[in-house]
């Protein structure tokens, strides 16, 4: 920008320069006609070479929104657990009954603990309640007690999208931030409030995009605002 300002002061310059061509030569007003050509030119140079500039932070700005977006799913979550952890909805089914706020299901390689967001969050909020720290206080004691691999924290909602200015402002991303950050507070408790290593914790936040239950009445909704906590055998 400043070699434009910079450009663009010769070049008025010149300007004025041209309006005294009437008490200058001709040799002098041809000299000033050049001298002005050449600056335009040099201000077409620079704004070419600013819009190319502009456009290359565009693409790395779009390309790092894209990065940040899937790197919240962490690519080392092996496809043939999430295969087995999609079949959460023919499990609770098989069940049967109602679910309750915290429910544990046996899969193939770990298990799953699936958590309602009422006991965990207030709506909109990604911040842990009284009741929410108490149930992940002896959810973080029965994992530490045994031998276990590496620990997956999902958060997921429902097909709802977030509305209310106060809940925008404080997650411009929607549905897909909501649920990345309360995986972050869960995954945050079980590691500063028990034996469990950082190490050993994977966050992950999917929005709406992993329902269990089709978004189409109350109960199918509350059982899609959840957050998984999967924990994978030590051999895993």
């Amino acid at each position: 920008m400043a070699g434009i300002s910079t450009v663009l002061t010769r070049f008025a310059a010149v300007g004025l320069i041209a309006t005294m061509a009437s008490c200058a030569s001709p040799q002098d007003v041809a000299y000033t006609r050049e001298l002005a050509k050449d600056y335009e030119n040099q201000v077409f140079d620079l704004e070419r070479q600013l819009a190319e500039k502009n456009l290359e932070l565009s693409r790395i700005q779009e390309r790092y929104a894209e990065e940040r977006k899937s790197s919240i799913v962490n690519s080392s979550f092996d496809g043939s657990l999430e295969s087995r952890l999609n079949n959460l909805a023919s499990m609770i089914d098989q069940r049967g009954g109602e679910v309750k706020d915290v429910e544990r299901f046996d899969v193939e390689g770990g298990y799953l603990l699936m958590i309602q967001d009422k006991i965990l969050f207030d709506s909109g909020s990604a911040a842990l309640g009284t009741s929410g720290s108490q149930a992940l206080a002896e959810i973080a004691a029965e994992i530490a007690a045994a031998p276990h691999g590496e620990i997956f924290v999902r958060g997921h909602t429902d097909s709802d999208p977030v509305r209310k200015p106060e809940t925008l402002r404080q997650f411009p991303n929607g549905n897909l931030q909501l649920s990345a950050e309360r995986a972050v507070s869960v995954a945050a408790y079980l590691i500063d409030n028990s034996a469990l290593g950082g190490k050993d914790v994977v966050v992950m936040g999917f929005g709406s995009w992993r329902p269990v239950k089709p978004n189409t009445s109350a109960e199918s909704k509350r059982l899609n605002r959840r957050v998984e906590i999967f924990v994978s055998d030590p051999e895993s």
